[in-house]
């Protein structure tokens, strides 16, 4: 077998058949697919075959095309291999960006990517195949090589179930989608120099284009993807993201939970198709979900499910796809009826009756765009208390079970639910009503442990009387139980906590989604904001000492004492009324909501105490505690999920919390803080209930920048802070001189550590000995910068301030 044949990926999927009218059947087309095999009478050896792809230039110098037999009338994929005299091929992609090709450049050595290679696999659903075919045909850019068809056939279709089959899902997506729409381009190369490499033009991907290769790590497939970007048209504005052709409103969703708690649920949304007459719909559940059946308008629907082609590009798989095809072309602008029936152990034991939730947010047939309003039922054994956001429609008891029925009235993104056995208490404030629940019992991980106390030997009386110690090593052991902490012993705490930064971020923010929000405890070290209902670490309701010791450091205290509880708060603002589409813009609901809770917490401790907070996030980016490299230099910010690698696990994390909070920090200081809440209040308002970007957000920026501030200086604020890498080392060198009625401060800064076009506006305090502190802002570059500003009164002390990130 040779290089190309061993770029395998495997997808395993399954097919749910139903009866079927006029259009043929979903589950032939799906065979057809899983069974495409390479037509021998279509083998050319070819010279200079061509083509592009927006970025991608693909050139066949010399050697052999063979094609793909037809499916549905269309060529899926076409292999290119060089063994003929002379045989070479070669492909380039050129990032557009800085950080982009700075990626590339960590993998491959260079900026842009030029390989010659030895073979090739092309997938294609966007009618490259043909139009290679028919190049080949009419400018006579290949001869008929019938000759190497029957054993070429064998090699490429060996290839192509490794290859193509697996991507099933897809390929039947888009032969049954709209011409035009989300087409895919998949090409698997076998480089001189690079080996075995993959480019991908994916039209319903935020960012179309990416290259990545293929390697192993403990016995399993992995991927390093060495570039990503938006396709030339999508830059420059020429074609949409896709959507998806379909829109979502009014779930209806009636769930039960058997005494094991298994979840069967049968739910009903309103859909309505887009511009385009459509056939086939793009759902995604989770993983442990099982999709039983589909309907459309009461008639049964066919369901083909199976791995995303998300997952196989970035290695992401909480969720599966799921493709409902109705049995006959549905208008555009048309409305109907989808329901499924679905179930499956989306609730975890972590032991000692304590409960959670795996699936919070894809327990249900589901779409990543848009938001719609929800009427859950839950029944669900009555020893348990289930919660979920919404207003009360019922609350009822049958034998030994519990009916709980809530309505969202609110367009929201998503919707989960909690349950366990609970105590609860609450709290009102500014209209808004906060029900907080925590667990009556810890679960295992907290359970107290039997500990061995050394029993020391016997002192004899005379060594007693003379004050000495133990006379030796101890001679046997006690059993000594640990107390248990208490699981409640924060639970006023969080509710006081949860209530006033509410309350806070109402007054700057406005009324948040939903007034009537629901806490509740969740087994681990993180929290999660959902509209209405907020998932909490159970380590935020244990007192400090009652933690496990890797908790009680300062950071873990201010993290599970201070900070959480108000973060989960703020995403009722920053995730439940703006929302995102975009990994690349996840962190900005994030960093909103982890620099909301830094400002509640300004309020609440003063100033100091969020410089605290944000010296260790300066920590956490610049610091390489672990030997694994620094975490800011992972990529910018806007990467979001690509930031985590196995070489740096926690650069997301840190990149996505501890910049973030750090680039709205200085924002702010940049602005004022008039004008910095002025713009996150009209955030909230122009954006409720809609879809924010990083560019949406940018634009707001520079449209509340202070008078007199540039809009050049705001979009070089975030072309290097949000969109590059790099933390700069500044020095402030200055003198001050007395004059006749003024005093001038000057001096230089300079800046190192970072790319020469790296430049940013920095702020020099200057401390007087009457009045408040002064800042002189001064735009650094390589090297150098002069500065000089004039104060009436005297200045007793010039320095950088701290309201920059900065290595120390």
């Amino acid at each position: 077998m040779n290089n190309v044949a061993r770029l395998v990926v495997f997808l395993q999927f399954f097919l749910v058949s139903a009866a079927w009218g006029a259009e043929p059947s979903v589950g032939d087309l799906a065979r057809a697919v899983h069974e495409t095999a390479a037509d021998p009478t279509e083998i050319y050896r070819v010279r200079d075959l061509n083509f592009t792809r927006e970025d991608i230039k693909v050139y066949l110098t010399e050697g052999y095309v063979m094609f793909s037999k037809p499916i549905e009338g269309r060529r899926v994929w076409a292999a290119f291999s060089s063994d003929v005299e002379g045989g070479d091929a070669e492909v380039i992609v050129l990032p557009p960006t800085r950080s982009e090709r700075a990626s590339l450049a960590g993998f491959i050595q260079s900026p842009n990517l030029d390989e010659h290679v030895r073979s090739a696999f092309m997938v294609f659903t966007d009618g490259t195949a043909d139009q290679l075919l028919e190049q080949i045909q009419k400018e006579g850019t290949g001869r008929k090589a019938l000759e190497m068809g029957p054993a070429k056939a064998a090699e490429w279709t060996a290839v192509a179930t490794n290859i193509a089959a697996p991507m099933q899902l897809r390929l039947v997506e888009d032969i049954l989608s709209p011409a035009g729409e989300g087409s895919l381009a998949f090409l698997a190369f076998s480089g001189k120099a690079l080996g075995n490499f993959d480019i991908i033009m994916d039209g319903r991907e935020e960012n179309q284009i990416a290259v990545r290769h293929h390697t192993e790590r403990d016995g399993k497939l992995a991927y390093e993807l060495w570039t990503s970007f938006p396709a030339r048209s999508a830059r420059n504005g020429r074609i949409p993201i896709s959507d998806g052709g379909f829109t979502l409103s009014n779930y209806r969703i009636d769930a039960s939970l058997d005494a094991l708690l298994r979840v069967t649920a049968n739910t009903k949304v309103a859909l309505k198709v887009g511009a385009k007459a459509r056939r086939v719909f793009s759902f995604s559940i989770a993983n442990a979900m099982q999709i039983r059946s589909a309907k459309i308008d009461g008639q049964p629907a066919e369901v083909l499910l199976g791995e995303s082609m998300r997952s196989r590009i970035v290695g992401v798989n909480e969720e599966q796809p799921v493709l409902v095809v109705a049995s006959s072309i549905l208008d555009a602008n048309s409305s109907h009826e989808f329901e499924f029936e679905h179930e499956g152990n989306v609730i975890t034991t972590a032991g000692n009756g304590v409960y959670f939730v795996n699936a919070r947010g894809s327990w249900y047939p589901h779409i990543a765009l848009g938001v719609t309003t929800f009427d859950l039922r839950f029944r669900y054994p009555r020893r348990l208390t289930l919660v979920t956001a919404g207003d009360p429609v019922e609350d009822t008891t049958d034998g030994d079970w519990r009916i709980t029925r809530r309505k969202i009235s609110v367009p929201i993104a998503s919707a989960g639910f909690n349950l366990g056995d609970y105590e609860k208490t609450v709290a009102s404030a500014a209209g808004m009503t906060i029900d907080v629940y925590g667990n009556r019992a810890v679960e295992d991980s907290l359970r107290p442990r039997v500990v061995y106390l050394p029993v020391p030997p016997p002192v004899p009386p005379m060594a007693r009387a003379r004050g000495r110690g133990m006379g030796g090593p101890p001679v046997d052991t006690i059993p000594m139980m640990q107390m248990a902490p208490d699981p409640l012993g924060r639970l006023k705490a969080v509710a006081s906590d949860m209530t006033s930064s509410m309350e806070y971020y109402a007054g700057m923010f406005g009324p948040p989604a939903i007034k009537h929000v629901t806490v509740a405890p969740i087994p681990g070290s993180f929290g999660q904001g959902f509209p209405g209902l907020v998932y909490m670490s159970t380590f935020a309701y244990l007192d400090p000492q009652d933690r496990p010791a890797a908790l009680r450091t300062a950071r873990e205290r201010i993290f599970y004492s201070d900070l959480i509880v108000p973060h989960e708060a703020a995403h009722q603002w920053w995730g439940a009324v703006v929302t995102i589409e975009r990994s690349a813009d996840a962190w900005l609901l994030e960093g909103l909501a982890n620099y909301s809770a830094l400002m509640w917490i300004e309020k609440k401790k003063g100033a100091k105490e969020v410089q605290l907070i944000l010296n260790g996030y300066r920590s956490e980016l610049v610091d390489d505690t672990t030997g694994k490299g620094v975490a800011e230099s992972a990529g910018p910010i806007v990467w979001g999920d690509r930031l985590t690698t196995a070489e740096n696990p926690d650069a997301w994390r840190a990149i996505t919390y501890a910049k973030g909070s750090w680039i709205l920090h200085m924002l702010r200081k940049r602005m004022g803080d008039e004008r910095f809440i002025a713009m996150l209040a009209e955030l909230r308002n122009r954006y409720e209930f809609k879809v924010l970007t990083t560019e949406g957000f940018r634009a707001l920026a520079i449209e509340f920048r202070p008078k007199g501030l540039s809009a050049d200086s705001m979009e070089s604020f975030f072309d290097n802070w949000v969109y590059s890498t790099g933390v700069p080392a500044l020095k402030v060198k200055s003198s001050i001189k007395p004059g006749a009625a003024s005093f001038t401060v000057s001096g230089t800064l300079e800046q190192s550590g970072v790319d020469e076009d790296f430049s940013v506006d920095v702020p020099i305090d200057v401390q007087m000995g009457r009045g408040a502190t002064q800042t002189i802002w001064v735009r650094s570059s390589a090297g150098e910068t002069p500065f000089s500003a004039t104060f009436k009164l005297p200045p007793t002390k010039v320095g950088l301030s701290d309201a920059i990130l900065t290595k120390k």
